[in-house]
């Protein structure tokens, strides 16, 4: 386990509250395959239906999740989706019971329509926000700071969810911040998109994105240099100890009070949703501190599980499991390697599968690559968008094949097949059979080249659902042919492989990308 991994491992349970907007995110799911003919607007046939805390919600059922108490404390109306809100968050193993009613006010709701189209990934279409952003009143103020001022005392740090809905006046968060910093409990806020920011005058950290940060400031943010002024501005500015500013694919910087300055960079991602990046960021930086990690080790830690978060469509937990999985993958693997272990290469399958990627695995000796390799790994990387070529071993080739082979050896075999475009990842394996790596990878089509009629691991493949699909054989071409009776084996020079570099380009932005207010 990496260092970063084993630190969070060490966080415990803490306490933590949750003040802001609470939100209900409803999607409504479907195929949006045609135009309708009364009008050039896309028809969404539905077939599913989900409800999903959002907003400060949110941001409590992301921390339950990571396995911490979470009290979330803000208003919602006096109706049917704010009892959908506080059932799901009761579902969840979280405590509804310090949440208001205002009966004055609706619920917030934000509608979103999920289209798919050609067995594509699925798409935000539309948003239908129901809502009101008028201040909470003061009788209403009243009792939500006495609801927080009253359960301090029980709290490990505060966690300010602003989404600019009425709830974080400028009146309560002073006092809020007031209250908790006399108990030493950290604030920790995430600022909504306005122009002043002195209600959040005192906090311990707040964490804008890039456009929050430009509004605050009235400066541009051309590159990390510009937000590491602007982040020191703004403690500056208003008495704030730091300033973590979200930067999507340029990652983090941090700024003190006292000038320090750090940046933290990230690594590209494919992007499914930037839905729930920023609710990401504040509750992981809040755990860590309400287990008294420094922020230069939080960073690190919050921008695995915000990138986790945006390979996901929709807000989605993230457990504490995946995120030290993402970091010692991160530390013990370059991304752009393509020579993989098995336990690495586990890792990168399961994080395909959260993206909707299809996994194509094929296997064999590759010894003397030639056309009809060739043919059958371009043919192979068509069926899918990741292609795994996993190769025999020289031991395995030996047994497999006689004690003349392999011609050349498994390094070299390896860095011949990465150099090819059509494949992702090579994995070197020595057993008999592929069947340990298929259950491990378990890709959802397995290639055979058509050199023979036995598909070993086709009894794995198919026990879960997956395909099986053998590649036309290109007549006149194989390594023994090519050999002849003549042949002499490639013996290793002892020299390390040339390490083998990904060409792969994909879509990618930072794990830290702006909320989607």
């Amino acid at each position: 386990m990496s260092e970063l991994a084993q630190l969070f491992d060490q966080i415990e349970t803490p306490r933590l509250f949750v003040l802001g907007d609470l939100i209900l995110d409803r999607y409504t799911w479907g195929n949006a395959e045609r135009v309708s003919p009364e009008a050039p607007v896309l028809v969404l046939k539905s077939d599913e239906y989900e409800v999903r805390p959002g907003g400060a919600a949110s941001v409590a059922a992301l921390l339950r999740g990571l396995d911490a108490e979470v009290i979330p404390l803000g208003v919602i109306g006096d109706d049917t989706a704010g009892r959908q809100l506080t059932g799901l968050l009761d579902d969840s193993g979280i405590d509804s019971a310090s949440i208001l009613r205002d009966p004055g006010r609706p619920t917030t709701t934000k509608e979103r329509f999920i289209g798919r189209a050609a067995g594509r990934h699925p798409h935000q279409i539309l948003r239908v926000d129901h809502e009101s952003t008028q201040p909470i009143g003061p009788q209403v103020e009243a009792d939500l700071l006495q609801q927080i001022t009253g359960q301090l005392h029980r709290c490990d740090a505060l966690l300010v969810s602003d989404y600019a809905k009425g709830v974080c006046t400028p009146r309560l968060l002073p006092e809020v911040i007031t209250a908790a910093s006399r108990r030493q409990v950290p604030v920790i806020i995430d600022p909504a998109h306005i122009d002043d920011y002195s209600r959040y005058r005192g906090a311990d950290v707040i964490t804008p994105n890039r456009a929050e940060a430009e509004r605050a400031s009235e400066m541009r943010i051309n590159n990390p240099a510009d937000a590491q002024h602007i982040a020191r501005e703004l403690c500056r500015r208003h008495s704030i100890g730091t300033a973590i500013v979200t930067l999507d694919r340029d990652g983090m910087v941090l700024a003190t009070s006292n000038g320090n300055c750090e940046q933290h960079t990230t690594k590209p991602r494919t992007v499914h949703d930037i839905t729930g990046a920023g609710d990401m960021v504040l509750a992981v930086i809040g755990l860590t501190q309400a287990a008294k990690t420094s922020l230069t080790d939080a960073i690190p830690l919050a921008n695995a599980a915000a990138g986790l978060e945006v390979e996901r469509l929709g807000v989605a937990a993230v457990t504490r499991s995946e995120i030290q999985a993402e970091l010692d993958l991160e530390s013990s693997t370059p991304t752009d390697n393509k020579l993989l272990t098995l336990d690495e290469m586990q890792l990168l399958a399961e994080r395909f599968r959260r993206q909707n990627r299809r996994i194509v695995f094929t296997n064999g000796c590759f010894d003397l690559l030639h056309v009809g390799h060739l043919c059958c790994l371009q043919e192979a990387a068509q069926l899918g968008d990741v292609l795994i070529v996993a190769i025999n071993g020289d031991a395995a080739v030996k047994q497999l094949k006689g004690s003349e082979r392999p011609i050349v050896n498994q390094h070299d075999r390896a860095a011949l097949l990465g150099a090819l475009n059509c494949v992702d990842h090579v994995v070197v394996f020595d057993e008999e059979t592929p069947h340990r790596l298929l259950r491990a990878i378990r890709p959802d089509v397995l290639v055979k080249g058509g050199t023979t009629e036995e598909v070993v691991g086709r009894e794995v493949v198919e026990g879960y659902g997956g395909e099986i699909v053998c590649t036309k054989r290109m007549a006149g071409v194989s390594t023994t042919q090519i050999l002849g009776p003549t042949s002499h084996p490639v013996r290793s020079s002892g020299r390390r492989p040339i390490p083998i570099r990904s060409t792969t380009t994909t879509e990618s932005t930072s794990a830290t990308t702006a909320n989607g207010r």
